[in-house]
């Protein structure tokens, strides 16, 4: 979710200004996947590198978060949705998991929308950590190394009950992955827009989904193979 600080500069206003701008087009983004029946939307809140920002601005960020929990769970459960924060969550404030758990615990039973926020999370901190896990059970003598495939190894990664994403969203110009679901964004159709995340509104998300929706998946076989317009609804990463 980028452009933030670009587009509080714009503005002549400081960064975190931009950041909590930004909270209005989570709440977009999350209200349009619930009218198109968006089924998983994971949003990329904090990587393992924001840390390296200027404390105050990371201290602005982590209040953020605090207050969105506050006001924006029992919402969240209303309508539906399920709530996961993915990512290394013991370097979070104890205040802000304990926070976590709390919304995690009350909404863990919806359906209507699956919603992870990445927070502390990196792609290669996801591999890494999934290796250390078959690398115990190998150890334990739980798990023959002849047995790991793809299949058992994304068993370890952060969210193994769900299926890979669809659709990567990059806002902000950015044409990267910036160390994010390296794994799990695979195949996933990339979209870039200029437009810096304060602005993305739900008219700029569908278009987004509408992009989508035109594309032919072929998965390694070929266009003649594959049926145009059979299109499943995504499972939508915002990085």
């Amino acid at each position: 979710m980028d452009g933030n600080g670009r587009w509080a500069r714009q503005r002549g206003l400081p960064r975190t200004v931009g950041h909590r701008e930004g909270v209005k087009s989570v709440r977009a983004v999350v209200e349009e996947s619930i009218r198109r029946r968006v089924e998983i939307l994971t949003l990329f809140a904090f990587s393992s590198e924001n840390w390296r920002r200027p404390p105050s601005e990371v201290n602005v960020l982590m209040e953020l978060f605090m207050s969105a929990l506050r006001s924006e769970t029992r919402r969240l459960h209303e309508h539906q949705v399920q709530l996961r924060v993915i990512g290394e969550r013991s370097a979070l404030p104890d205040k802000l998991q304990r926070r976590i758990a709390e919304a995690e615990d009350l909404t863990a039973g919806n359906t209507r929308l699956h919603l992870q926020i990445a927070a502390n999370y990196g792609g290669r901190w996801d591999i890494t950590q999934a290796v250390r896990r078959v690398a115990a059970e190998v150890h334990a003598g739980r798990l023959d190394p002849s047995a790991i495939d793809e299949r058992l190894f994304a068993h370890h990664l952060s969210f193994p009950d769900l299926p890979e994403p669809d659709l990567f969203i990059r806002t902000g110009g950015e044409q990267r992955l910036s160390n994010f679901v390296l794994w799990q964004a695979a195949y996933a159709e990339l979209y870039f827009t200029e437009i810096l995340w304060p602005d993305f509104d739900a008219a700029a998300y569908g278009q987004a989904l509408d992009d989508y929706a035109r594309r032919q998946r072929r998965f390694g076989h070929t266009g003649e193979q594959i049926q145009a317009g059979l299109w499943s609804l995504p499972d939508v990463c915002v990085g």
